[in-house]
């Protein structure tokens, strides 16, 4: 499904399926978020910017307001952020990543897809292909922290996590995406 507003107005080329949206409860060692849904948008990337997928993606997260980007790969150890949430943008390759801590679950991922990870959320690499990148972005009023199970008690890390504001707008729709509805805002 096309989705109408948020950056389809801007780039109107642009496709905004419906993401999955999967909730994962913490355990002893990822505090995930049983309050938000960590979301998985297929096949965002139009036609037209395959040639530089990685400058479109950084592109889209700023003008949506997820800034500080990288790009890299996903690490291969569990780990999880407690306060900032994180999206991942596929801009080459594949990989299968571990989404939701040790019992969470494996989600393939192609050039295309966009990963939002609500803060506390587990991730990890399990295999990639050798040409993966990814582009990185966290949204303007997080702080970025990286935590691997057992550096935080389990208690400060869920109260950390509960207290990460919700993002400005919705890192591939903007404003009126998808986000803002599934993590509580109208």
């Amino acid at each position: 499904m096309v989705a109408t507003g948020g950056c389809t107005v801007c780039n109107p080329a642009m496709k905004t399926p419906d993401p999955l949206a999967v909730r994962f409860e913490g355990d002893d060692e990822t505090p995930n978020n049983p309050a938000l849904p960590l979301l998985l948008y297929r096949d965002v990337l139009p036609a037209g910017a395959r040639g530089d997928a990685a400058v479109w993606f950084e592109g889209l997260f700023s003008r949506h307001g997820w800034a500080d980007g990288w790009r890299n790969g996903i690490h291969p150890f569990l780990h999880f952020h407690t306060t900032t949430h994180e999206v991942l943008g596929i801009a080459a390759g594949r990989a299968t990543v571990q989404l939701g801590g040790a019992a969470g679950r494996a989600f393939e991922v192609v050039a295309g897809d966009v990963v939002v990870l609500p803060a506390g959320t587990g991730h990890q690499r399990l295999d990639a292909s050798a040409g993966l990148l990814v582009i990185g972005a966290y949204p303007r009023n997080g702080c970025f922290d990286q935590k691997r199970p057992g550096e935080m008690a389990r208690e400060a890390a869920r109260h950390a996590v509960a207290a990460v504001p919700l993002p400005e707008m919705d890192p591939v729709a903007g404003a009126d995406g998808p986000l803002m509805r599934l993590w509580g805002r109208p």
